[in-house]
């Protein structure tokens, strides 16, 4: 009898204490409508990079390569318009940086020049974006 009681009591706590009722859930966050077109931008993005990183190699001729990025870019621009769309919709105030001022644009900037490919860059890199090698004097 007393294990029965035990039980019954046991059952009772451990239903007790999984039981949730509706009310005590925490309501849940907002949907964010840009993380869709955040995602498919972002991976337009990397297919670009996968793109243009294989023509490198040599996998897809000239043709192929720019169709495709043609292909990419026109859908990349369609997701823009549409998240630009969105934004004027429901109202959103994006920040823009201010134009540079004329006497800063016509300062001239350092370029860092790829002795291998003869790539220009605006900051000293440590190897080349275009080519991949070792730049000299490239940044730590």
């Amino acid at each position: 009898m007393i294990t029965a009681v035990s039980i019954t009591l046991v059952l009772a706590v451990v239903a007790y204490t999984m039981f949730i009722r509706p009310q005590d859930l925490p309501a849940p966050p907002a949907e964010n409508p840009f993380r869709h077109l955040d995602e498919r931008k972002a991976r337009i993005y990397e297919n670009l990079r996968d793109l243009q990183f294989e023509f490198r190699l040599g996998k897809l001729s000239g043709d192929d390569y720019q169709r495709t990025k043609q292909g990419l870019q026109k859908e990349l621009a369609a997701v823009l318009a549409e998240t630009d769309e969105l934004r004027s919709r429901l109202g959103v105030v994006t920040q823009s940086k201010a134009p540079a001022p004329r006497a800063a644009a016509a300062k001239t900037t350092p370029r860092e020049t790829c002795p291998h490919c003869g790539a220009t860059f605006k900051q000293a890199l440590k190897f080349c974006g275009d080519c991949g090698k070792p730049m000299k004097g490239g940044a730590a």
